[in-house]
């Protein structure tokens, strides 16, 4: 039974509450925490996972996934900084490492939604592919000396960084697409019950497209920010990123199963993500023990998402059962 005081479901708010207990155990663990400096560095790097983590959620509500995105990241990037060095053209960087972006997602919709291949076996293959063709174009080397590409990431819009500012337009932009137009509500009804979707004459194919190219723009905005946050191109960039992104809206109420989930529980795990990582820089925590939280983060999160899932289901299946079938004793049966 959900926790309600005067109407309200607190439990909807937890995932903040769960934030604002990590903030305050990050802040009595160093005193380094809560300096001008360190937020605004969390902001600059939550801002790259928490992009990352909006495509994921969108995919994952779909009751798809993406393990190529931190690779993706990466070729987007690295582009990016190529046209950029070529041309100057600040503009043309940022759409060349969004193209790529939407090119390797739009590779992924194909398969995934056309010829029914598995999310997971088809971004996994791309994720080879992605690494392989920015490692190849770049011969392993990194880019270097990027001029004035390095204030998308790294500037500041009085005292907010340009990440930041970037991640707040995308988050109301998210959250207004998930939620207010029917893109959205097809994505979480694909996600929810895909054959009922279908009855219901929503075009399944078109909306894994959608959402496909959706997290494709994401991930190229994602590299092109980090790409200027380290002022470099770096073809091994984004290793294990594709976890985090995942991580993030598990954490902050997604269904792994899909049909659930919010944008600013999203924006919340990755914050909680974010700042439990930057804690562990601060006091010293190696970056190997870093990857065994992560791993447990992760473990439990999707475990609860499961565990809690049965309980709604196994008290929808009681809740509809009829009088005449409580009365009989026979079992209840579930309803669509």
């Amino acid at each position: 039974m959900p926790l309600r005081a005067s109407g309200v479901d607190l439990s909807r708010y937890s995932i903040f509450v769960i934030l604002l207990a990590v903030i305050i155990a990050a802040t009595l663990l160093s005193p380094n925490f809560l300096t001008t400096d360190n937020i605004l560095n969390v902001l600059r790097q939550v801002s790259v996972i928490t992009i990352l983590a909006y495509g994921a959620m969108t995919l994952i509500i779909g009751g798809m996934i993406d393990l190529s995105a931190g690779a993706v990241m990466a070729f987007a990037g690295v582009i990016s900084v190529i046209v950029y060095k070529s041309t100057t053209n600040m503009l043309l960087a940022i759409i060349a490492g969004i193209a790529i972006g939407v090119a390797c997602n739009l590779f992924n919709a194909f398969l995934v939604a056309f010829l029914r291949t598995p999310a997971f076996i088809v971004t996994l293959g791309m994720m080879l592919i992605a690494r392989g063709a920015v490692l190849q174009i770049t011969g392993g080397q990194n880019v270097l000396q990027l001029g004035d590409f390095i204030l998308i990431g790294q500037g500041l819009w009085g005292w907010i960084p340009v990440p930041a500012l970037i991640l707040l337009v995308i988050t109301v932009v998210i959250w207004y697409l998930m939620g207010q137009t029917r893109y959205g509500r097809s994505v979480y009804a694909v996600g929810g019950n895909e054959e009922a979707a279908r009855a219901a004459g929503i075009p399944i194919n078109w909306v894994k497209v959608k959402a496909f190219v959706v997290n494709g723009v994401l991930v190229g905005i994602a590299g092109v920010i980090f790409m200027s946050r380290v002022n470099a191109g770096l073809p091994n960039a984004g290793v294990g990123y594709e976890l985090h992104a995942i991580t993030a809206p598990i954490i902050g109420g997604t269904s792994f199963s899909g049909g659930v989930g919010t944008t600013l529980g999203t924006l919340a795990g990755a914050l909680i993500v974010g700042v439990l990582t930057n804690i562990m820089n601060l006091i010293g925590i190696g970056s190997y023990v870093q990857q065994i939280v992560m791993g447990l983060i992760i473990a439990i999160a999707v475990s609860y998402d499961v565990w809690s899932k049965r309980g709604r289901v196994r008290t929808t299946i009681l809740t509809t059962a009829t009088p005449d079938e409580s009365a009989s004793g026979t079992e209840p049966r579930t309803r669509s």
